[in-house]
């Protein structure tokens, strides 16, 4: 046993001998115990020699072996292993055991807090039944209460309609029984009134008599006395033949004045009409009245003293066009200083190329008065268009300045009587019109404005003395407009007064001029409407200033609204001249079989 205490360390060459075999022995074991038995009797004490002797020489060549240091620590190892294991198991069964009381403490918690939400449950069902009972039994005890009062409102009322019809019972006893008073008692005043009056019958019917015979003297005393007064007074008036004289001349004359003042408030108040009022076509004029001369004298005075203008100021128009219609402002104006006979023009074009603004301009530059009524205000007249024309030219023959008669949109109703469908108020009206113009006059000049000249009448047309045409403006006259309406419009208003409105910093002229470029197509009062715009976006926006980008923003959709306009107008030609396709020859010639009549007519 040295080697259990380190002894022959350096042995070598021994091997380590196989583990022993199980305490049992195998099967040799058995054999030979068997043989031993079956050799002899055993003892049932007997010590078996075979498991030490196998021990004491494995114990032997342990020693022996140069590896028995290393297989004692193996052994302590596997020892210590051994133990480590069954620490680690009785650690594992301890941690087991803490786990299983902290899962019997969280069971208990969660058992506890379901036992607490139950209790809470519980609670708010106790507390949510309780509230609905003290509810319903407040809700009871309104209604019962509810009950009472409207039983107890039943009960008033049926007093008071009961205590009503008692009133109303007693009231009608009472008047029943004064009315039963009432005609007792005059029954019995008229029975008393009766008996009196049969008794006083003589006395009664005396003084009637009486009476009648006094009545009838003082009567025929008053119609003796009446007679006899009337007849001496008719005949002293008889016998003065001065004071019949004098009594006649005054009825005569009182008979006189009763009719003149009738007839003739009539008569004042025509010409009054006539030569203070205006007519009810006439839209607007510059002639003064009576009236508006007293209310504003220095108006009146200014424009009594006023000098001749230029008849184009303010107006652009090709140059062509500008000296053919001073030409015609010079003319006129002559005609004016030398009191002879006015010549008839006629305005022709698109609308919005300054028709109108021409006109008024002639008018101030000729020292004349000018009146402007349009011919479709000629239609909704009837009857009374006759009458209101013919007033029209009588208000004009009045005037001592003469009277610039400015007739826009004529062909309203001076169309051809041949080919239109007019009404026959409205051929009156025309052969009035007419009449009034067959003629030169020196007290008024006409001129006619309009789109569409070729529907004209043909006896207009003899009337007409001068047609100028007005067209759109071209480029040059565009720009000079851009420039003259920005310059009005938009740069005035900035420089002037209180300086609302202010201009973004940009090249004003090239702008003008790119203006101009864009806006082809486009009449005099749409570039002007442009001016008006840009004004009018300036003032509504927040800091009050224009910048380039409104300018151009409302440059577009001017020309995007003029190109749909025009695209309609197209539409709108194409449409008529389908529609009048069929009839167009039939039409002609009906107005050229109608047209010696009509120049052989006097009118």
């Amino acid at each position: 046993m040295s080697w259990i205490f380190g002894i022959n360390k350096g042995a070598e060459g021994i091997q380590l001998p196989p583990m022993p075999p199980p305490s049992g022995g195998d099967d040799g074991g058995k054999d030979k115990d068997a043989g031993s038995t079956s050799g002899g009797k055993m003892s049932p004490y007997q010590f078996d020699s075979a498991a030490l002797e196998r021990a004491a020489k494995a114990a032997k060549e342990l020693e022996n072996s140069k590896y028995a240091r290393e297989a004692i620590e193996l052994t302590k190892q596997q020892e210590k292993t051994a133990q480590m294991e069954q620490q680690r198991k009785i650690k594992e069964l301890e941690g087991s055991i803490e786990q299983m009381k902290m899962d019997q403490a969280r069971v208990l918690q969660e058992e506890k807090r379901k036992t607490l939400a139950e209790e809470t449950k519980h609670q708010q069902q106790r507390a949510q039944y309780q509230d609905q009972l003290a509810r319903k039994r407040y809700d009871d005890q309104l209604a019962q209460q509810r009950q009472i009062q409207e039983e107890n409102l039943r009960r008033q009322e049926e007093s008071i309609s009961k205590q009503e019809a008692m009133k109303k019972a007693t009231l009608e006893y009472e008047a029943e029984l004064r009315l039963k008073t009432d005609m007792k008692r005059i029954e019995a005043e008229l029975r008393g009134k009766a008996k009196i009056d049969r008794e006083n019958q003589d006395l009664i019917r005396d003084k009637i008599k009486l009476k009648a015979q006094e009545q009838r003297q003082t009567v025929l005393e008053s119609i003796k006395t009446a007679g006899a007064v009337l007849g001496s007074g008719f005949q002293a008036f008889i016998s003065d033949w001065s004071r019949v004289t004098t009594t006649t001349a005054g009825l005569t004359l009182l008979a006189v004045g009763i009719y003149g003042a009738k007839y003739g408030t009539g008569v004042a108040a025509r010409y009054a009409e006539a030569r203070l009022g205006k007519p009810s076509l006439v839209r607007e004029t510059s002639r003064l009245t009576v009236l508006q001369a007293l209310r504003h004298p220095v108006k009146t005075v200014k424009r009594v003293t006023a000098k001749a203008e230029d008849a184009l100021e303010g107006i652009i128009l090709k140059p062509e066009l500008e000296e053919r219609l001073r030409d015609v402002a010079i003319a006129t104006r002559h005609t004016k200083k030398n009191k002879g006979y006015y010549r008839n023009l006629l305005l022709y074009g698109p609308p919005g190329t300054g028709k109108t603004m021409f006109a008024k301009s002639l008018a101030k530059h000729s020292g004349m008065d000018y009146a402007i009524m349009t011919g479709g205000d000629v239609a909704p007249m009837g009857k009374e268009g006759v009458s209101a024309m013919h007033k029209v030219f009588d208000w004009a023959q009045t005037s001592r300045r003469g009277v610039l008669l400015f007739v826009d949109e004529a062909d309203a109703f001076l169309r051809k009587r041949s080919q239109e469908v007019i009404s026959e108020d409205m051929r009156a009206t025309l052969n009035a019109f007419l009449y009034r113009t067959g003629e030169q006059s020196n007290k008024f000049m006409l001129v006619l404005a309009s789109n569409q000249p070729e529907q004209f009448d043909w006896a207009i047309n003899d009337r007409l003395d001068e047609m100028v045409e007005f067209d759109v403006p071209t480029l040059e006259e565009r720009e000079r407009m851009v420039r003259r309406y920005f310059d009005l419009y938009v740069l005035k208003p900035a420089t002037e007064g209180k300086r609302r409105l202010k201009v973004d910093k940009f090249d004003y002229s090239s702008k003008c001029s790119e203006i101009a470029a864009k806006t082809d197509g486009l009449s005099g009062r749409e570039i002007s409407k442009l001016g008006v715009a840009w004004q009018a976006s300036a003032y509504a926006s927040e800091n009050g200033v224009l910048t380039e980008k409104m300018i151009d923003e409302y440059v577009n959709s001017t020309v995007k609204q003029h190109q749909k306009k025009v695209q309609w107008q197209a539409e709108q030609v194409k449409k008529r001249g389908k529609n009048n396709e069929n009839g167009y020859l039939t039409a002609k010639a009906a107005s050229m079989l109608n047209m010696p009549k009509e120049h052989s007519n006097p009118s």
